[in-house]
């Protein structure tokens, strides 16, 4: 039954699976912003820490100190790529993989932009580091988009090789 249900509706359960990845990454947020003061960290591993920070800006802290105005860019900026790629992945017939790569976008744009609107920033709460180098924190919303985008290289690398492959066979 739950196969077919899948088959039969796979639309109702992307935006189900979109809106648990948005959930979950809000929960996450106020679990560790509620745990651990701001600007604190617990050490977990040699190599990895949850922290609580806020970030003004995008990835890599990219505008973080811009004085204010970068808060609506960045929500503006996420409405034009959340809605869009919803639009699509819901009324366009796409490949099945293509809607599952933009489920991770929407989710993890969904997420951060929820953060935006209601504070102005986005909780970030994994930190990763060696020794005194930390990459910058970040959180499920992030890993979210992070693991889309390299899905979709995958993806687009896969039709490349396949189209390439084609090619030949027919110019032979």
């Amino acid at each position: 039954m739950a196969q077919a249900f899948w088959r039969v509706y796979p639309r109702w359960v992307w935006v189900v699976v979109v809106l648990m990845l948005i959930l979950l990454d809000q929960i996450t947020k106020d679990f560790f912003a509620s745990i651990i003061p701001l600007g604190e960290s617990i050490e977990v591993t040699s190599w990895f820490n949850f922290v609580h920070l806020l970030n003004t800006g995008a990835a890599f802290s990219i505008l973080a100190d811009a004085g204010g105005w970068q808060r609506w860019f960045f929500i503006s900026l996420s409405v034009l790529v959340v809605v869009p790629i919803t639009v699509l992945c819901l009324l366009k017939k796409i490949d099945p993989a293509e809607r599952w790569i933009g489920a991770g976008v929407v989710a993890g744009g969904g997420g951060n932009l929820i953060d935006r609107v209601q504070t102005g920033a986005v909780v970030d709460f994994l930190d990763v580091h060696w020794r005194s180098l930390h990459w910058p924190a970040f959180n499920l919303a992030d890993v979210f988009i992070v693991c889309a985008m390299i899905a979709w290289v995958g993806l687009s690398i896969a039709i490349s090789k396949r189209k390439a492959t084609g090619l030949r066979e027919e110019s032979q």
